[in-house]
């Protein structure tokens, strides 16, 4: 809240002579000593409100610094998965803040667990363009345990991460790339092994198989030496895996923030409409009581189709965000997906501009615009 500040008025001067200090002149001071009393009264309410209600903005307030695992104390991370080619990050993420109106906190990318040979760029964690954009702006790197592309007995299994078989020819490179950001920059990266893996089981293995090969992964980072990783555990949050969410969790020791995806899908699925709140509180209420009560969670990726026959609700559905993520006990970081998914009427990007406008709107709230140090 903002205050304005009391008008200083100089009281005028007497006309009187020294001769004369009759009544007028004893009235006169007294006018002048109850002015200075009902100003500095109000001075002081006015300080004790400020100090009531904090600074004027997050970025004022010492207490609103981050965390050492990147978590916001006063609000949350405003970001998104913007599409991109591997060579184009830079350019792409440039353009949506243009429509957006502001600078993303986080950017969202996607690797495989590929060799890395040639030019090939799909599993190397930080590109040179994703070193580019993180410059200022954190990353968010999903790993995940694929070969696109590749063979069948290409694509790994978490028996053979958990094993070690990949160590020398894929986690240690990119660990190494990792540590050396940090030591350079600085800069500390979310990293998601594998998201969504309630989805991927059994094709990549059982639940207790990716309990080890996550496990084997975070302890190959911390053999060698990578300091900055914020380990981010992704799952779907539809509550009809969640047997799959209590049997996948590696443990809170190997966790530091837990995200979920959830969107309005509407007609792509054959869903029904949802707002906002809707697509989040069950799944977040579920994770609260039986995962973690005091993790950061992050909305790793969240969305909305459009509704054909009214243009402007897809708008409506983005100025919820903000009063909706205040009461989202824990959710410190909130990703926006700016894409597709496979199937009919299934485009989650933004559609026109009316929708563009209060994204833009919902990303300029105060609660989403956090000081990074």
């Amino acid at each position: 809240m903002r205050f304005a500040r009391p008008v200083r008025r100089t009281p005028p001067r007497p006309t009187t002579t020294g001769r004369h200090r009759g009544p007028r002149g004893a009235g006169r001071r007294r006018l002048l000593v109850t002015s200075v009393t009902a100003i500095c009264a109000v001075l002081i309410a006015v300080l004790a409100l400020r100090e009531a209600s904090g600074p004027a903005s997050p970025a004022d307030d010492p207490r609103c610094r981050p965390t050492a695992l990147l978590e916001p104390p006063c609000g949350a991370w405003f970001g998104a998965f913007v599409p991109h080619d591997k060579a184009d990050l830079a350019d792409r993420v440039a353009a949506y803040e243009e429509r957006v109106g502001r600078r993303l906190d986080i950017v969202y990318t996607y690797h495989d667990m590929s060799a890395v040979t040639g030019t090939r760029l799909e599993g190397q964690l930080l590109t040179e363009q994703e070193q580019r954009v993180g410059e200022d702006r954190m990353l968010l790197l999903s790993w995940e345990s694929k070969w696109w592309g590749g063979t069948e007995r290409q694509q790994p299994t978490w028996k053979q991460i958990a094993d070690g078989e990949l160590d020398d020819s894929v986690i240690d490179v990119q660990a190494r790339r990792v540590k050396e950001y940090g030591e350079r920059t600085g800069k500390k990266v979310f990293l998601s092994f594998d998201l969504e893996m309630d989805t991927r089981t059994p094709q990549n293995g059982t639940p207790e198989e990716y309990v080890r090969a996550y496990r084997h992964v975070h302890d190959r980072f911390r053999a060698l030496g990578v300091d900055n990783v914020v380990w981010t555990w992704i799952i779907t949050g539809y509550l009809n895996h969640a047997d799959l969410f209590r049997r996948m969790y590696p443990g809170d020791g190997y966790v530091d923030w837990i995200g979920y995806n959830q969107y309005n899908y509407y007609r792509c699925h054959r869903a029904k409409w949802l707002t906002f709140a809707e697509t989040q509180q069950a799944s977040h209420d579920w994770i609260r009581r039986h995962v973690s009560d005091d993790k950061p969670l992050m909305l790793s990726e969240f969305g909305t189709a459009s509704d054909p026959d009214r243009p402007d609700r897809q708008a409506g559905w983005y100025e919820q965000v903000p009063r909706v993520l205040e009461n989202l006990e824990g959710v410190k970081a909130a990703l926006q997906w700016n894409y597709r998914d496979p199937g009919p009427y299934c485009d989650l990007s933004v559609a026109g501009d009316e929708a563009w406008a209060a994204l833009r709107g919902a990303a300029g709230d105060p609660y989403l615009n956090q000081p990074h140090g």
